[in-house]
C-alpha cells in the first residue's frame, strides 16, 4: 500500500491522492431540504476542519437504487441540484452526488464537482463514459458483486475518454443474504490502477434488505472499519452523516452522528500521522 496514486483534484478546493492525508466525503443519504443539506455540511465542514481533513460534501438528489417503490428517494435531479448548488455557494466545498443514467449527467456535471457511478450501476459502460466525458471527476463505486481486480476494466473504459480524475470506491462484498463483508485486500489491489480508493465505512456496514422492505445496518462497527482502512493505506472516507441516524428517511441505521464523525477523525488522524512519522 505504499505506492502513491495519482494525485486528483477535486473543484480546485481538494486534491486526493499523491500520499496526501485522507479526504472525507460526507452528507446525509439523501437531500431532505435545502435547510437540512447547510445544516449538516456546516457542522460536518467545521468538524473535518478542526482535524485538518479536506471535505466534499455529498448527498443524493435521488436515491433510484431502492428495494421497495415506497421508499424515500428525494426531491429529484431539478430540485435537488439546485439545493446543491446553494450549499456549494454558501458553504464553499466541492460537491458529489450520483447519476443515475446518461440523461442525467451534463445537468449533473454544470453543478456537481464529482459525478458518482453507483455500485450497482458500475458495470453501465454508456453511463461510465458519458459520465467522463464530462470533464469532471468521477467516483466509481466497485459494485458489491464485484472482485476487486474487475473494476481495471471500468476505469479502462473512463480513460479511454481522457478523463484521468478518477475515484474508486470500495462498500464491501456480499455475503450470503443480507449481508456486507470488507475485505482490506481490496483497497491494495484496487489502488493498483493508480487512482485514489476511498473506504466507504458506513454503506459496507449495510444490511441489504435487512429489514424486509429496507436495509438495516450496523453502525456500531463504523469507525473500527474507517480505522482499519485508514492503517492499511486507502486515501479517504466516505462517511454518510446525520444529526439523527435513527430518524434519517432512508439508510439510518448505517449512518452516523456528529459526535462520532468527531471521535472517528480524530482518531483516523492520529492514525495517519503515525504512518507517516514512521514511514
Amino acid at each position: 500500500m505504499k505506492a502513491l496514486t495519482r494525485e486528483v483534484s477535486i473543484g480546485g478546493k481538494v486534491k486526493a491522492g499523491g500520499g496526501r492525508g485522507p479526504v472525507l466525503i460526507a452528507g446525509p443519504c439523501v437531500i431532505e431540504s435545502e435547510r437540512h443539506c447547510l445544516s449538516v455540511g456546516r457542522k460536518i465542514k467545521d468538524i473535518a476542519a478542526a482535524h485538518g481533513i479536506p471535505y466534499i460534501f455529498k448527498a443524493s438528489y435521488d436515491k433510484a437504487n431502492r428495494l421497495s417503490g415506497n421508499s424515500f428517494r428525494g426531491p429529484g435531479i431539478k430540485a435537488g441540484l439546485k439545493i446543491l448548488a446553494g450549499v456549494k455557494k454558501t458553504l464553499g466545498v466541492p460537491l458529489l452526488s450520483d447519476v443515475h443514467c446518461c440523461e442525467q449527467v451534463a445537468a449533473a456535471a454544470r453543478v456537481l464537482d464529482v459525478l458518482q457511478i453507483p455500485a450497482f450501476l458500475c458495470r453501465q459502460t454508456d453511463l461510465v463514459v458519458a459520465a467522463a466525458r464530462s470533464g469532471r471527476a468521477v467516483n466509481i463505486k466497485k459494485g458489491q458483486f464485484l472482485a476487486p481486480w474487475d473494476i481495471a476494466p471500468i476505469v479502462a473504459k473512463a480513460e479511454a475518454c481522457g478523463n484521468r480524475k478518477i475515484l474508486l470506491t470500495d462498500r464491501g462484498f456480499s455475503f450470503g443474504y443480507n449481508n456486507l463483508v470488507s475485505d482490506l485486500r481490496s483497497l491494495a489491489i484496487m489502488r493498483r490502477t493508480g487512482y485514489p480508493v476511498i473506504y466507504d465505512a458506513t454503506h459496507s456496514v449495510q444490511l441489504p434488505g435487512g429489514k424486509g422492505g429496507s436495509s438495516s445496518g450496523q453502525r456500531e462497527f463504523v469507525e473500527g472499519l474507517a480505522r482499519a482502512a485508514v492503517a492499511f493505506g486507502c486515501d479517504g472516507l466516505f462517511l454518510e452523516v446525520h444529526p439523527d441516524p435513527d430518524n434519517a428517511p432512508c439508510d439510518g441505521p448505517n449512518m452516523i452522528g456528529f459526535e462520532m464523525l468527531d471521535d472517528l477523525l480524530f482518531r483516523v488522524r492520529g492514525i495517519h500521522d503515525s504512518l507517516k512519522e514512521g514511514a
